[in-house]
């Protein structure tokens, strides 16, 4: 049977103009809390997200200016959740130091029971990081060592040491062994390279210009050529779907049908590759995306998920 992990990006956290539905605006943390139960109690893996310090004021009308801090966000649904994990996506890496990720990352672990997944980005609007004081140019070496500084200090409570007499101890340590997995989300040919050799897993970031199976192909390769093909990976994809028929225009990027129908496309995700699904269910309101996600999870996850 084709296995496949489910999660959603929680509505309301973020609201860029591009993907939020108009209901979220006049929501909050009552309806937050409420979507977040509902993936749990539907048997999604996770719920995820997303991160902005500040949006420059000429981005606004297009990204909006409503973005929850996550790690504020998830170590609050840590608490009014009991299994769903729990995923940043994404977290930009280049706006803090390491040893500030990895001690919130560390705590939220510690805190949810061993729930914490860190999925991590260079990010992308030029303008938050000058207000930052962070060099674009640098976001992608600066993630990179990222990356690498994050596995030291999950590994060991002394890993931030300078090297120089200086060793610095973080507590509390990560439930999870060897800390949260880490996975890297973007498109582009340097963030799929990243993800394969550096990473826990790939968050794809919108449809990658060489396809979604020749992107997975790649990945795969790269991870073979590194000697981590016995290693864990999570190859991530992203889709839009409405269990049944809508009876409104939900959109061209959107399947609307059976559960059949929706499993069919699954499954062909599935064979290239695919192992984790991060999921948008368009709604019109908040009890209508409840009733979508209990949908998806009692009619479609039993079709193509994993036990």
């Amino acid at each position: 049977m084709t296995t496949l992990r489910f999660g959603m990006t929680l509505p309301i956290q973020g609201q860029s103009r591009l993907m939020a539905e108009t209901w979220e605006a006049a929501a909050g943390p009552p309806e937050l809390a409420r979507t977040a139960r509902a993936c749990e109690a539907a048997g999604f893996d996770n719920v995820s997200v997303c991160d902005h310090v500040a949006v420059p004021r000429h981005l606004a009308e297009r990204m909006s200016t409503v973005w929850y801090d996550p790690v504020a966000t998830l170590g609050w649904l840590a608490g009014i959740t009991e299994r769903v994990r729990l995923l940043s996506q994404v977290y930009v890496l280049p706006y803090r130091n390491p040893l500030q990720t990895a001690k919130s990352f560390a705590t939220l672990d510690a805190l949810s029971g061993g729930r914490a997944l860190l999925g991590v980005g260079t990010g992308h609007v030029e303008a938050e990081f000058g207000a930052l004081g962070v060099p674009f140019a640098d976001r992608g070496r600066l993630t990179d060592e990222a990356v690498r500084a994050l596995r030291r200090l999950f590994a060991d409570e002394w890993g931030g040491g300078s090297g120089q007499g200086d060793d610095l101890g973080q507590q509390p340590r990560p439930l999870q062994p060897g800390g949260p997995p880490i996975w890297v989300g973007g498109s582009t040919a340097p963030a799929r390279r990243r993800a394969a050799l550096l990473g826990d897993g790939w968050l794809p970031q919108g449809p990658p210009k060489i396809g979604m199976q020749a992107a997975v192909a790649e990945i795969l390769a790269l991870r073979e050529e590194a000697g981590k093909t016995c290693e864990p990976f999570a190859m991530g994809d992203m889709s839009a779907f409405y269990v049944g028929e809508p009876g409104w225009d939900t959109g061209r990027y959107c399947l609307a049908g059976s559960a059949g129908r929706i499993a069919e496309r699954l499954v062909g995700r599935a064979s290239i590759g695919v192992t984790h699904v991060q999921v948008r269910l368009r709604s019109r309101d908040v009890e209508e995306l409840e009733d979508q996600i209990a949908a998806f999870g009692e009619s479609v996850i039993p079709l193509v998920g994993a036990s």
